[in-house]
């Protein structure tokens, strides 16, 4: 009878929605998607892997709240993430915003 009580009361309790991102958080993604476009122009991709691409894409497709890690490995990666950090960080968003980061090696 517990038992039925139980799941009874989850049926009632409503799922939890997803919450919109705040204002903040969609100034940084628009901030983030036109540095990423500048730094492509400005660098190039000729040395760049797909996965880093892609990878970078796909945060911002997620509205830039997804926890994704983006490794930068050749020299035009690294420039590219380097400009994008120095460009969010002069905007006021906290290094942790960005999706760059390498597993320890």
């Amino acid at each position: 009878m517990r038992g039925l009580a139980l799941t009874a009361t989850l049926f009632l309790v409503s799922p939890v929605a997803a919450e919109e991102p705040s204002a903040w958080q969609q100034q940084k993604c628009a901030l983030y998607i036109d540095a990423w476009a500048r730094a492509l122009d400005s660098i190039g991709s000729d040395d760049i892997n797909y996965n880093f691409l892609a990878t970078n894409e796909n945060f911002i497709a997620s509205g830039c709240t997804e926890q994704i890690a983006i490794c930068p490995r050749s020299n035009q990666e690294r420039d590219i993430a380097d400009l994008i950090t120095l460009v969010m960080m002069n905007e006021g968003a906290a290094s942790t915003f960005l999706p760059f980061r390498c597993p320890a090696e």
